[in-house]
């Protein structure tokens, strides 16, 4: 008993909050600006691209005000998903260079929980314009997919990914 007390204190004091951590020091103004404005320059880069891809293959899309946009391929009547229910899709994962990065196999979708899972942000998104049976490709801007660094994988740095999805099904339960 006497050495799980002292293990607790030990624990308590080694987990001691934001005193504990060493301050981070804040980038000079003019850093910090020119920060701000390289973040900014980049993502308009990535819109004009996003925009040259669009063209390229001929796709109308509607933007959904966070940076995701959708172009409908096959549009079913239904109720959309939403957050909380399990999709169960097929998908590929394209870069805008046209490379496949990733791929459901034939006859096997993959199920996630939208709002919940691990998966990119903009998917999470985009699938809630979906109702089952719908297909479409979902656009989605870097910094709502894998990020500054990309997936370690497949996915480079700073990428824009192309999901070309099938909603197969949505239920509240896996």
């Amino acid at each position: 008993m006497r050495s799980i007390v002292i293990t607790l204190i030990a624990v308590a004091i080694g987990c001691g909050g934001d005193a504990a951590r060493p301050d981070r020091p804040a980038l000079p103004g003019d850093q910090r600006d020119r920060s701000i404005e390289e973040n900014r320059s980049a993502i308009r880069l990535e819109e004009r691209d996003i925009d040259l891809y669009e063209r390229r293959y001929g796709y109308t899309t509607t933007a959904t005000g966070r940076g995701v946009r959708i172009a409908m391929v096959r549009d079913v009547d239904g109720a959309n998903a939403r957050n909380d229910q399990w999709a169960t899709i097929n998908y590929r994962v394209e870069l805008l260079n046209g490379d496949t990065a990733y791929a459901t196999g034939p006859g096997k979708p993959e199920s996630f929980l939208i709002g919940m899972d691990d998966v990119e942000s903009g998917l999470h998104e985009g699938v809630q314009f979906l109702s089952p049976g719908d297909s479409a490709v979902l656009i989605i801007p870097s910094y709502r997919a894998h990020g500054l660094l990309g997936d370690s994988d497949k996915i480079p740095m700073r990428s824009t990914v192309i999901y070309h999805i099938g909603l197969v099904k949505v239920s509240d339960r896996r």
